[in-house]
């Protein structure tokens, strides 16, 4: 199943670090962030759950949650999320799902269908493709995605940057351009008029092409 920009996020029952969770009823009202790693004890990753440990306040002051993903047993989780602590200096607060059937790895196309049903005897090789990050929406849709490859760290600053520009362009009809940061200008959507634009926008806007009109951030 290839997940695509507004599908549906699959749902599924699993047992986490924190718990048995339903996924959709653990999202709740807000929005999540499920992102995946190929294997505990893993060195890139190790690094990846400390950095995003050190975020869990920035997360949750955006009404989001975060949960991790590895094809591993609940135990061996729990045994790495001291070793991460410990060089990281972050705990790991998030839960962490138990993928040992590799069940929720296949749901969310990060492997394929005949990759067996156990993670025993598996590495971090075999496992690759499950590097993978989503941004859900609090309508349980998948708004955005990241694929990174083993030998390179993901940018946790930079999944705080697309969350806000998810969140903003949620609630406002409004896109934003490169490297764009929160409090900054803005681009109104072409599917909004000139004439709907100054009803919205009385002060006016920059526009360096007719195309391209540039406004301020409507949430700061």
């Amino acid at each position: 199943m290839s997940l695509r920009i507004n599908a549906e996020a699959p749902n599924f029952d699993t047992k986490t670090t924190q718990g048995q969770i339903n996924f959709h009823d653990w999202i709740g009202d807000g929005w999540a962030i499920l992102f995946s790693h190929p294997k505990d004890f893993t060195p890139v990753c190790t690094t990846e759950l400390g950095y995003m440990a050190g975020l869990q306040p920035q997360f949750a002051a955006r009404n989001t949650k975060v949960i991790g993903l590895s094809v591993d047993p609940i135990a061996s989780h729990e045994k790495w999320a001291k070793d991460i602590e410990a060089s990281q200096g972050h705990a790991v607060t998030f839960p962490m799902i138990g993928d040992p059937e590799l069940k929720v790895a296949k749901l969310y196309d990060m492997l394929p269908e005949d990759a067996g049903d156990t993670s025993e005897g598996r590495t971090a090789a075999d496992n690759q493709t499950v590097r993978s990050l989503f941004v859900i929406g609090p309508d349980k849709k998948i708004k955005a995605s990241l694929t990174y490859p083993m030998s390179t760290g993901r940018n946790f600053d930079e999944v705080l940057r697309l969350l806000d520009s998810c969140q903003l362009t949620a609630e406002y009809r409004v896109a934003t351009p490169v490297n764009w940061h929160h409090g900054e200008d803005v681009i109104i959507v072409p599917a909004v008029s000139d004439d709907d634009a100054r009803v919205k926008y009385p002060d006016g806007w920059k526009s360096p092409l007719p195309y391209l009109r540039l406004v301020a951030d409507p949430s700061a």
